[in-house]
């Protein structure tokens, strides 16, 4: 068997015993209904960092990351299929894998590639960590200059650059830390910038409740620099207007002009 297939069958081990633990309940008597309701106060339970900090439901929050509940046979066979699949590659560009240079190369490209979307073993809920605070505070707050690193969808190759990140306040502040840990599970998954600059707007939107959010994102795409248009020079720049700082110019000019990276 191979490395590919020993993880597709771990998997779905995995939820063959979710189902049967689910349908154990209906061996007690319970209904569809019922069985469905314990599975959701069971999951509120074991979630309870993310949905305590709200009333509502909230889709930032409740976004699973992919491989969250990884177990460590998961990611053991996840790093096996990988690094099968590296040597492939390595073979497929005309290498010989068996030579010194390159013999340890396809585990570490598979292990440096799992490092390069952690981003998928994290939501947000468990990164804010309900580290919100009551506070009477509705002066601007701005978070800049915090380095990024992720991987373009397209091409698989990186871009980098830096984020500015500004809220207004409405009675409540985030940590300002976890402002920097969004900012790195939303660039550590496969990425456009458009979407990633609009994610970690909504993220702080939904953590604070402010009265706006804004987000300017400059990056250096490899994908252009190495590669097709091969300009050097090129930097690419996103922004995300939330609230006050989509309706009010003067507020929007603020950050602007404090902000610039």
């Amino acid at each position: 068997m191979s490395a590919a297939e020993q993880c597709v069958k771990t998997i779905q081990k995995e939820k063959q015993l979710d189902t049967l633990s689910t349908n154990g309940h209906k061996e007690n008597g319970r209904n569809d209904t019922e069985d469905d309701t314990a599975f959701t106060v069971g999951t509120i339970n074991d979630n309870h960092r993310r949905t305590s900090m709200r009333d509502r439901q909230s889709s930032v929050y409740d976004d699973n990351a992919l491989r969250e509940k990884d177990t460590d046979s998961i990611h053991n066979d996840r790093l096996k299929s990988m690094t099968s699949f590296y040597k492939d590659i390595l073979i497929s560009v005309g290498e010989d894998p068996s030579r010194e240079g390159l013999l340890k190369t396809p585990k570490r490209a598979a292990e440096a590639m799992l490092f390069f979307t952690k981003g998928y073993e994290q939501c947000i809920g468990d990164v804010v960590n309900n580290a919100i605070f009551e506070e009477d505070c509705e002066d601007m707050v701005i978070v800049k200059d915090i380095d990024i690193f992720s991987l373009c969808e397209h091409h698989l190759v990186p871009f980098f650059g830096k984020v500015a990140v500004g809220y207004l306040p409405k009675n409540k502040v985030i940590g300002l830390s976890k402002i920097a840990r969004i900012v790195e599970v939303y660039s550590r998954r496969l990425q456009v910038q458009e979407r990633l600059t609009r994610q970690i707007a909504e993220a702080i939107e939904e953590a604070v409740e402010p009265h706006g959010v804004a987000v300017i994102v400059e990056c250096v795409h490899m994908c252009m620099v190495m590669r097709g248009a091969q300009k050097v020079n090129s930097r690419t720049t996103t922004s995300s207007m939330l609230g006050v700082f989509r309706d009010d110019h003067k507020t929007r000019e603020e950050f602007l002009s404090l902000a610039k990276i």
